[in-house]
């Protein structure tokens, strides 16, 4: 076989590890918001807190249809080994996002039921946000593959393990939800979300740290990558713990923009010392990249599309953030 010029499989990789974290910072924050949404001092805050994320919340979720229909596209073994593994965390997954997207627009006309939307939009959140770090789990341990094709349980994805990881995701994303509402509010309201990032922010570095300790036992993988061999992969806790600090300052100093900065960035370093502990490797324990990859002139004929579209979903998204910048404040907002 002829060389290619070109290791499109590494590029598509790279696409879609973009699409994912992109999801996960600009997702994450409003999922957070929903989560934190039932403990708002007041119904005008919760109104306030709503619309701090009403503007943006669904071109959110536009890079976790980019990151899917890439995965669909570039790695079509990972796609049929994950959905029959992951069947019903998935459609938690979704049922999560669809409840939360009704709320969005019921809520502000509703009068006797605003308590239901109310609900809808906090168990939604709290659900995909849930679903989603399972899914991680999931992924952290790897799964039971025969002749190419997922051949474990329907509940091999909920182990004691994956539950943990749920919520470990869940009090990040309330992390994010909070410094998001330092950023976007003011008063009373933004002085709750200071009082509870720190405590946030030490449940989060807890439920990470045991389960950095909890993964060697459940990935013999991760295990060699991290202990038999010293490497340069250590640099990623480190850098969490880091972002952790500035966050703890910035709640200190009062800076209003620098701990949802380091709040996004105490993320990536999660996010790329996971995918530095599996590299290769995107089944995990059997396939790599390039064994999952599919043809190499289907990647290059998506790839020449989505050249198109990345910029598009970039440039929408920078127009909405910039559009919407400020504070939200109580009897303003999208509505």
């Amino acid at each position: 076989m002829d060389a290619q010029p070109f290791d499109l499989a590494l590029i598509w990789a790279f696409i879609i590890g973009f699409g994912v974290i992109m999801y996960v910072l600009m997702d994450g924050f409003d999922l957070g918001v929903g989560m934190l949404f039932p403990f708002a001092p007041d119904e005008t805050s919760r109104d306030v807190m709503m619309n701090t994320v009403a503007p943006v919340w669904d071109g959110n979720e536009t890079w976790l249809v980019l990151g899917g229909a890439g995965l669909l596209a570039a790695f079509p073994l990972v796609y049929s080994i994950f959905l029959p593994a992951l069947y019903l965390g998935v459609f938690l997954l979704l049922a999560g996002l669809i409840f939360r997207g009704v709320a969005f627009e019921f809520r502000f006309k509703a009068r006797s039921s605003k308590y239901l939307w109310n609900l809808a939009f906090s168990g939604g959140s709290t659900l995909a946000s849930f679903a989603q770090g399972v899914v991680v789990g999931a992924y952290i341990q790897g799964f039971e593959v025969t002749n190419g094709a997922y051949s474990g349980g329907a509940l091999d994805w909920l182990t004691p393990f994956t539950v943990l990881t749920g919520i470990g995701l869940m009090a990040g994303y309330c992390l994010l939800g909070a410094t998001w509402l330092i950023l976007k509010t003011e008063g009373d309201l933004q002085e709750w979300a200071y009082r509870l990032t720190l405590p946030l922010l030490a449940i989060v570095l807890v439920v990470f740290g045991v389960i950095s300790l909890w993964t060697p036992f459940v990935d013999e993988y991760v295990k060699d990558r991290w202990f038999d061999n010293l490497s340069v992969l250590w640099i990623f806790p480190v850098l969490v713990l880091f972002f952790a600090y500035r966050i703890f300052r910035s709640v200190r100093q009062r800076s209003e923009a620098m701990g949802f900065v380091f709040t996004m960035a105490l993320f990536i370093a999660s996010y790329l010392g996971l995918i530095a502990s599996k590299w290769p490797y995107v089944v995990p324990p059997d396939y790599t990249l390039w064994d999952a990859s599919s043809a190499y002139s289907s990647q290059l004929f998506l790839l020449i599309g989505l050249l198109f579209v990345i910029p598009i979903v970039l440039g929408y998204t920078a127009w909405s953030y910039w559009v919407f910048r400020g504070k939200v404040r109580a009897g303003e907002g999208y509505h």
